[in-house]
């Protein structure tokens, strides 16, 4: 499964360390080098958060555009997402495939931990010259609304590959014994002796190189536990660097045009929303008021939950954050009642796959970055399919739990309903205000982010007054660092892709895909099966970039409609995702809620049957993505 990478289990490891951990410079560095990334990037973050919102301010009540406003978010974002993914290094948060290291002995874990950090010191090794060569390259260029060199924002690529590694070399000192050392110099020394002996046959390989790279290195990498964005780097570096004539800056230059789209940056905007939320009370109103209404009913409190997912994920767009927001407030009472903590993690990492249509969902600002679908049309076009599938969720819970005795379970007054939605209310409209504020076109898909940000300080001090400022830091540190980790993957999944691309394997796919008995129907048949697997794999964001721009041209050659095609394998790579025994987002789903995965491993296939059945009938009923268009 893919999950944080911790860094810290070194059983078993035999020997000394390299650098004794008590060294006092050690230490010091890595602690002034991790505040002073910190203090940065949080210092981003809010000038992003201010810069769109003046932009808005300006565009919209004053009628006079700021010209500059979008460039200079641009130009801060790219140093945002670099120094976001050095956070997220520093705090060993990339994602990673841990599944079979989990499995391995306390050696071979020992060695595995350290093959993962120099598997990503070399990738950055590599790159960093070219980091280099991209920005000066980028001082040709000047910038039209601020007129300045590009190289201030190209920068950032090689500075945070160069604070990555340096953190990476810091990282080994402390944790790597000789033993753990020299079984990584071995592992290394045999695979880079593979590959010179191998290498004269590389001319004949054809697209047989397409397999030895892009499959197997791949995923000997992921395995291993390379980080996945480190994973997709070091293929993509191997295959340009042996079997073609291409420049490692054309590696950069993808990665930079990956992670520069400015619609992306709804992405550490909307997680920080996500935060603020959980932190002001606003989502806990919300729960309470659907509790008030639905409690007395037979498996009312997992209808509850169910339309609460609804709810929260059209505000925070990350399921991390909606998960965390619901899971303390319902699972204590549910328990109460006599649920067993096993069905309700199986609801709630299905309800994370139901909800993944919903916007401003992650992966559909994501999936319209990468293909060019608009961004509109997706937030309009996933709302009734993940209506449809709460409806295949909830009569999946009215079957188990319509027999339940709640004799004991005290029904709410209608006077206190009444409370509680007076409460709620203004918690309840912020969906309302972020989806009409894009439908309108008072703001774009990002900047409506920081419009839902500023509702949401606003009723976190004046109306629930529960606004924690010393939490707004350490907030804005996690959203930066979740939000690196994802744009790094983006990055270097974008130059896999490229790659890809000019190996002319896009086309023989499309050849393929198109010639295929049955034409639209078995295309799409084939994309379901195929984003399931992936989201279990790869998770979602990374697959979606990695084939999305290779399918959806297909998807239009063969007539299936750009938004029901995304619509589709967004769902289909959700169900993957959360489910068992490969989908990080279910043993992510059982960290939030503490409860063990075995747990939940039985009652969730329920849940994902009524999920399969839903999506078999959006996708053979297009109209369904389609009819509010």
């Amino acid at each position: 499964m893919l999950v944080a990478d911790s860094g810290d289990s070194r059983q078993g490891a035999r020997g000394k360390a390299l650098a004794l951990r008590g060294v006092a410079w050690l230490a010091a560095i890595d602690g002034c080098l991790g505040k002073a990334v910190e203090l940065a990037v949080s210092a981003i973050l809010v000038a992003e958060v201010f810069i769109l919102l003046v932009g808005v301010t300006a565009r919209y009540v004053f009628e006079a555009p700021l010209v500059w406003s979008d460039e200079l978010a641009e130009l801060l974002f790219l140093w945002l997402a670099m120094l976001g993914a050095v956070v997220a290094f520093r705090r060993g948060e990339h994602m990673r495939m841990t599944f079979f290291l989990k499995k391995a002995g306390a050696q071979a874990q020992a060695v595995l931990q350290i093959v993962a950090i120099a598997g990503s010191l070399l990738f950055l090794v590599l790159v960093i010259p070219s980091a280099f060569e991209h920005a000066n390259q980028e001082r040709l260029i000047t910038t039209s609304g601020l007129e300045i060199q590009a190289v201030w924002r190209a920068a950032a690529m090689p500075v945070g590959f160069g604070l990555m590694a340096l953190s990476a070399i810091l990282h080994l000192l402390k944790q790597a014994t000789r033993f753990t050392f020299f079984a990584t110099i071995a592992i290394g020394a045999a695979a880079i002796i593979f590959f010179f002996a191998i290498n004269p046959l590389f001319g004949d390989l054809g697209s047989w190189n397409l397999v030895l790279y892009f499959v197997v290195v791949t995923a000997a990498t992921v395995f291993a536990g390379v980080p996945i964005a480190f994973s997709f780097g070091l293929a993509t570096v191997a295959y340009l660097s042996f079997t073609t004539d291409f420049p490692l800056t054309i590696v950069i230059s993808r990665m930079d045009e990956g992670m520069s789209h400015l619609i992306l940056l709804a992405v550490p905007l909307f997680v920080f929303l996500g935060y603020i939320m959980e932190m002001s009370g606003i989502g806990e109103v919300m729960v309470r008021f659907l509790v008030s209404l639905l409690g007395h009913v037979k498996g009312g409190l997992s209808y509850v939950l169910i339309a609460a997912m609804y709810l929260v994920s059209g505000i925070s767009g990350a399921k991390a954050a909606d998960q965390a927001v619901v899971a303390p407030i319902l699972f204590p009472e549910m328990i109460k009642r006599g649920a067993k903590p096993g069905d309700l993690i199986a609801l709630l990492a299905a309800t994370g796959a139901q909800t993944e249509t919903i916007p401003p969902s992650l992966v559909l600002i994501t999936i319209g970055s990468v293909t060019g679908v608009s961004i509109q049309a997706l937030f309009t076009g996933g709302l009734l399919p993940g209506f449809l599938l709460a409806i295949s969720l909830c009569f999946i819970v009215w079957r188990r739990y319509r027999h339940d005795d709640l004799s004991d379970v005290k029904h709410v007054g209608g006077r206190e309903i009444f409370r509680s939605f007076l409460i709620a209310f203004p918690a309840l409209l912020l969906p309302f205000v972020i989806r009409i504020a894009v439908v309108a076109g008072i703001t774009t898909a990002t900047e409506v982010s920081t419009v839902g940000i500023a509702y949401a300080i606003i009723l976190g001090v004046f109306v629930y007054r529960r606004f924690d400022w010393h939490r707004v830091m350490p907030m804005l540190v996690q959203a930066s660092a979740l939000s690196g980790t994802i744009l790094l993957i983006i990055g270097a999944a974008t130059a896999m892709a490229w790659s890809l691309t000019q190996s002319g394997f896009s086309n023989s796919l499309a050849d393929m895909m198109t010639d295929l008995p049955g034409g639209s129907t078995t295309f799409l048949a084939i994309s379901i099966v195929a984003f399931l697997v992936l989201g279990s794999v790869l998770e979602g964001i990374p697959s979606i970039v990695l084939f999305g721009p290779l399918l959806f041209p297909i998807a239009a050659q063969v007539g299936v409609n750009e938004v029901h095609y995304a619509i589709v394998v967004i769902l289909a790579m959700g169900m993957g995702l959360f489910a068992p025994p490969f989908g990080v987002g279910y043993y992510m789903t059982c960290a939030i809620g503490k409860v063990n995965p075995d747990e939940g491993m039985k009652p969730i296939w329920g849940y994902l049957l009524a999920l399969m059945i839903g999506i078999i009938v959006i996708a053979a009923v297009p109209w369904i993505s389609t009819g509010f268009l």
